[in-house]
């Protein structure tokens, strides 16, 4: 951290605490050259991804919207929908990628149901994948069971 005062590059931290509900950090410095003490906050850079829709329109990344899909597809089923919901929300973050279609986050969704329970994916599936008759839910389900 470069010095207001004097311009020097090395500074040490004197004082730290927490402000605004812990979102920032309030710090004292102070100048190894002149001695000169400032204060530096330091904030969490957080950015919500974009999400692409089908129709090509944006919105910003919505937990509650992809939750609220998955608790229906998971309704009176033994899977944690939120827990599922906050892996993809964190792997989207993670990703560091300004935008995502929406068709990915549903893939997303689709392994880790899969993983985790037959029928709650096919749900999901269903709605993501837009079945339009019982031949394409059929494969689908001949795709689960491994193609028998």
């Amino acid at each position: 951290m470069k010095c207001p005062s004097c311009g020097f590059e090395d500074t040490k931290v004197v004082d730290s605490r927490p402000v605004e509900e812990n979102n920032s950090i309030r710090r004292r410095r102070e100048c190894l050259r002149c001695h000169a003490r400032f204060t530096t906050y330091e904030i969490i850079d957080a950015f919500q991804p974009v999400v692409i829709k089908k129709d090509g329109s944006k919105e910003l990344f919505d937990k509650n919207k992809l939750l609220s899909g998955l608790m229906k597809a998971c309704q009176k089923r033994p899977v944690n929908a939120e827990a599922v919901a906050n892996e993809i929300e964190i792997e989207v973050q993670n990703s560091l990628r300004r935008e995502i279609s929406s068709s990915e986050i549903g893939e997303m969704a689709m392994e880790k149901l899969r993983a985790l329970d037959a029928v709650a994916y096919v749900r999901f599936a269903s709605v993501h994948r837009e079945f339009k008759d019982v031949e394409t839910f059929m494969k689908e389900l001949q795709t689960l069971r491994g193609g028998k």
